[in-house]
């Protein structure tokens, strides 16, 4: 079997369409087709069910599709350690950031650019599931969130301290307060990122064992939306405090209680060899990282 054909097919396991897989690999669909056919004769066993336009992995497929990731992974991995050996500063970085840290990550790719130009990175975005998942499938070389727990399959690296905090516009009277409490907090005009975020099921965690439950009046699922909202609007939100620094219009209040400071971290694949464009921007990121520590704002 050869690498493209393995290439191949996860594209097409994970679009679920031949059509659009060979459009996202710049090929024609027969090519594509031809190429799956081989390695499935090769193997012995059809890979896909074909259900009209749609394909859907059969057992067999399910059970090889890690595998093949993990082949081409680990070929990909090869090729960048040779490029790091051979001191070229050429190469491709993907970061998964999720919203709480896009200033820190903006401020040391500004850094790391000018001195690395020919390096080309890849920004993206999401809650720190879809990006664990996405680190799981050998998309992502490195990950910036708040994801603090220890596992088989990532090592995280801190970076800084931050405070949940509640997030209101700068003229509101409430930013004179040095705290607020969580039972005044589920009085106020709350509104709350969706459930799908890490922050959100942090901050129900708190209220629970508190047995205090919120009533947003609304929930959204897109922190820079619910960031605009409180600016022009009535209401106000929980996030972390790290995601207001340097905004004029907003400011961060804290909160009372125990439990309500987090670490922003780096993620790493635990097995795959960390390319040394990442190391380098880790350095960026660490040395930015102190003016955002909560701590040092006390």
């Amino acid at each position: 079997m050869e690498l493209r054909q393995l290439k191949y097919f996860i594209k097409a396991a994970e679009l679920q369409n031949f059509t659009n897989a060979a459009e996202a690999l710049f090929i024609t669909q027969s090519t594509l087709s031809q190429q799956i056919k081989q390695l499935e004769d090769e193997l012995g066993l059809p890979l896909f069910n074909r259900i009209a336009k749609r394909v859907r992995l059969t057992e067999a497929g399910g059970t090889f599709l890690p595998y093949a990731m993990k082949t081409v992974k680990d070929a990909e991995d090869g090729r960048d350690l040779l490029r790091d050996q051979m001191g070229l500063k050429t190469g491709t970085l993907t970061i998964g950031v999720t919203y709480g840290l896009t200033e820190l990550l903006a401020r040391a790719i500004a850094d790391f650019s000018t001195q690395y130009p020919e390096i080309k990175l890849t920004v993206n975005f999401g809650t720190t599931q879809e990006l664990l998942l996405e680190m799981e499938l050998g998309k992502l070389d490195m990950m910036l969130s708040f994801y603090e727990q220890k596992g088989n399959m990532v090592i995280t690296d801190r970076l800084f301290s931050s405070r949940l905090s509640l997030i209101v516009k700068s003229s509101d009277p409430i930013v004179k307060r040095q705290s607020v409490s969580l039972k005044e907090l589920i009085t106020l005009p709350l509104i709350l990122p969706s459930g799908g975020y890490s922050i959100r099921n942090y901050l129900d965690k708190i209220l629970h064992d508190q047995n205090l439950v919120p009533k947003p009046a609304m929930e959204v699922n897109d922190i820079h939306t619910l960031l605009q909202l409180v600016h022009y609007g009535r209401w106000v939100t929980v996030l972390m405090s790290s995601t207001v620094v340097n905004h004029p219009k907003l400011k961060a209040v804290r909160l009372a209680g125990s439990g309500m400071i987090r670490q922003a971290t780096i993620t790493w694949p635990k097995d795959a060899y960390r390319k040394r464009a990442a190391s380098l921007l880790a350095e960026s990121l660490k040395k930015h990282a102190a003016s955002y520590d909560d701590d040092s704002h006390k």
